[in-house]
């Protein structure tokens, strides 16, 4: 069994930046592919990015050039560096891991319990 657990969300300006991290325990081995995904208010559930553990990584079109995912293969970490943040961006956050690099959830056979962000004025 894999355990994800997130840190790093809250409540931000537009504008402004966060980081989100995600330490991953247990059964490591069985990871490739780690990432972020979130849910917006009323919305289903979304790629934001995922990265595999050579680098290679995936970006949903609405966070390319603002955002950045990156990973500590030592300390089993993913983080996600969200900068330029807008209220569209506001959403539950949810880390992600699994045997497969790719941009499909389905994929992804753990999940963290989820971080609220949120970019209001």
């Amino acid at each position: 069994q894999v355990q994800l657990v997130e840190s790093g969300g809250g409540l931000v300006q537009p504008g402004g930046s966060l980081m989100l991290s995600c330490a991953a325990s247990g059964s490591i081995f069985s990871i490739n592919a780690m990432g972020w995904y979130r849910r917006p208010p009323g919305k289903e559930r979304e790629l934001v990015a995922t990265i595999a553990s050579g680098g290679s990584t995936n970006y949903a079109d609405s966070v390319k050039g603002r955002f950045t995912i990156s990973r500590d293969n030592a300390k089993n970490t993913v983080y996600l560096q969200m900068n330029s943040l807008k209220p569209e961006d506001t959403a539950v956050y949810y880390c992600a891991a699994g045997p497969v690099f790719s941009r499909y959830e389905s994929h992804y056979d753990h999940w963290g319990q989820g971080t609220q962000v949120t970019v209001s004025s």
